[in-house]
């Protein structure tokens, strides 16, 4: 499934339709909540590890992009009178290059995010607390895309010797005509976005010593390297090519390994997920994937302690 870099070029990729308003929504999605969207105004758009989270809101709300309030209701649109209730959480409108702030929530919220997560229920006004944004949780799978303005395309037969482009499962038409396409995702929808800078390993507010303790546990290393608690947006494509760069072992005890390893692990942990996302941006793939298929190639000969087994680096 993609990771924390995929996930932050789809969020730099949604950026720019925030404050535009959506006329038309489609795709293959059962949930009826989803035509609820329609008329309403994209008004954020956060991502955190291997999660994107969109926000939308009345259409006439009154939103503000650095501090400035927009101009005033579009007239096509139904005359809907709203405006956000600023006591339940502090927003910022996401912009490209920027890391957003986190959501502002009390203990009982919180409560309430975790249930409705587990449930994948819908939030009414009262779990809002009063606030008019509607939150979506994005989780992609193996193959989960967005794309922008366009559809994706078969680019080889299936099994049966069709020609069939993939289902999006859900599309967005903006009153500007553009469009933003999901495809291969769980959607759900949650009071406010679950964000843990702390945890996030491309937030500047990554907590190195956090990590560097779960490193240090009696486990090994590839494990703690996917707990999403301490790594998020950490996956089996970092976990491989870091473990090579660092020159340990996948199965080595994180207990028995010196200090200055561990570090060394970590600052490739950051180093690669942030080039990754750079050369993401710029259209270009790993640096090293023969190197990485080799050494993985070895590993894989080699099961886990839960019988699985290592398999090659495909960027």
């Amino acid at each position: 499934m993609p990771e924390g870099p995929s996930v932050k070029s789809f969020q730099l990729l949604t950026a720019p339709f925030v404050g535009q308003v959506v006329a038309k929504v489609g795709g293959s999605s059962r949930q009826r909540n989803l035509k609820d969207l329609k008329a309403t105004r994209l008004q954020d758009s956060q991502a955190s590890g291997k999660n994107l989270f969109l926000a939308f809101g009345a259409a006439l709300e009154a939103w503000t992009m650095g501090g400035s309030p927009s101009p005033g209701p579009v007239e096509e649109e139904p005359t809907i009178q709203g405006k956000a209730d600023r006591g339940a959480c502090s927003l910022t409108l996401a912009q490209e290059g920027q890391e957003e702030d986190v959501a502002q929530l009390s203990p009982e919220e919180h409560s309430v995010q975790r249930k409705q997560e587990m449930g994948c229920s819908v939030p009414d006004a009262s779990d809002a607390a009063g606030d008019t944004w509607k939150w979506l949780r994005f989780h992609f799978g193996l193959y989960g895309s967005i794309r922008a303005n366009e559809f994706s395309r078969a680019n080889k037969a299936n099994k049966r010797g069709d020609w069939k482009d993939p289902v999006p499962r859900l599309v967005l038409h903006f009153d500007s005509g553009g469009f933003l396409v999901f495809y291969n995702c769980q959607i759900h929808w949650c009071t406010s976005p679950a964000v843990e800078p702390a945890s996030d390993i491309l937030s500047p507010k990554f907590h190195r010593g956090q990590a560097l303790a779960a490193l240090r546990q009696p486990t090994s290393i590839c494990y703690t390297l996917l707990d999403q608690r301490y790594f998020s947006g950490l996956g089996n494509i970092i976990k491989n090519e870091i473990l090579y760069l660092a020159r340990i072992h996948p199965l080595s005890q994180g207990s028995l390994l010196a200090l200055s390893a561990l570090e060394s692990l970590l600052d490739h942990a950051v180093q690669f997920s942030t080039d990754w996302l750079h050369k993401k941006l710029v259209g270009t793939m790993c640096s090293h994937p023969k190197t990485i298929g080799t050494l993985t190639g070895t590993l894989s000969q080699e099961p886990g302690q839960s019988g699985e087994s290592f398999y090659n680096c495909l960027c």
